[in-house]
């Protein structure tokens, strides 16, 4: 029964997390009511309510929120240093969290990642598909990654990937019934899959540059998606232009099915870079694959 204080925090962290009780039970390995018997007895010891619950979700109170903001990066301390305890042994192992987008996880993090724990047996990793800018020391992640033009000055950060262009492609059968766009403003004529980023609250502006000229194009559709698999999915399917990494639509248009569009217009960003908190010690395990993911990759995967 996690009734002592650090026991009851994690479980409150968890909860507000996952803002689910049944995944977050389940991430601490308890029961769902367990877990419940726990914050109820914390916000009774406590005399003061720390979440607010309904059907469907739960939130933390004004009085959660502002005690995790105070405990969660003394916690994060407190496990880091446990990790280090751990670490004293031969290998290297503990749980690794990290928080990329989806095609982040899916070009480099994994393919660079899976043979390092076939060699450490003992490490865990923990991955969250998010496009959010999140802050890894309240969500309690090790690791974040994002393109090199959008970090803050206040972390470490590695490159772990090259520079990435972003490509404008639709199929061969669009082109053909809509018509090809031969400068950026003719985009707004086109049906045009967007992508909404949480960070922005809004539609994605696609960033296009041409020798020194810039520009942010805020384009229309009937399609708009969270992720770019779907986007990428939808162009494949003759919805409309999409925008997306080059790499990713390269063996379509190498195939035929998607064409490309604008090419002088596609604009070069600083490849993807993992991040981690100045403040907290880096681990054994947290440099293992720092040393695994640093780009360029100077030892076989």
């Amino acid at each position: 029964m996690a009734r002592e204080p650090y026991g009851e925090l994690l479980a409150l962290l968890a909860v507000a997390r996952e803002r689910n009780f049944t995944r977050a039970a389940a991430q601490l390995g308890m029961s769902q009511s367990m877990l419940s018997y726990t914050i109820r007895e914390m916000e009774k010891r406590l005399q003061i309510r720390l979440l607010t619950r309904s059907t469907r979700s739960v939130s933390l109170t004004e009085a959660g929120e502002r005690l995790l903001e105070a405990v969660g990066p003394r916690l994060a301390v407190i496990e880091s240093e446990l990790q280090a305890v751990i670490e004293l042994g031969d290998s290297p192992g503990g749980t690794l969290r990290f928080t990329a987008s989806d095609h982040a996880i899916d070009s480099l993090l994994w393919p660079r990642l899976a043979p390092l724990l076939q060699r450490y047996p003992r490490l865990q990793v923990e991955m969250h598909s998010d496009y959010a800018l999140t802050d890894i020391v309240q969500g309690r992640y090790d690791f974040g990654v994002r393109l090199g033009d959008g970090l803050a000055k206040d972390i470490q950060a590695v490159r772990i990937g090259p520079d990435m262009r972003l490509a404008i492609v639709a199929t061969p059968h669009y082109l053909a019934a809509r018509g090809i766009p031969l400068a950026p403003e003719e985009l707004i004529n086109h049906d045009c899959i967007n992508l909404r980023l949480p960070t922005l609250g809004n539609l994605y502006a696609w960033e296009l540059k041409c020798g020194e000229r810039e520009l942010n194009v805020r384009v229309n559709g009937h399609l708009v998606f969270n992720g770019i698999y779907q986007i990428m999915t939808a162009a494949l399917d003759g919805h409309g232009l999409a925008y997306v990494p080059e790499g990713m639509a390269r063996p379509h248009l190498d195939s035929g099915r998607l064409v490309a569009v604008l090419e002088d217009w596609w604009r070069e960003f600083p490849g993807f870079h993992l991040y981690y908190s100045s403040q907290r010690e880096v681990s054994r395990a947290m440099q293992l694959v720092i040393d695994e993911l640093r780009y360029p990759y100077n030892h076989p995967t």
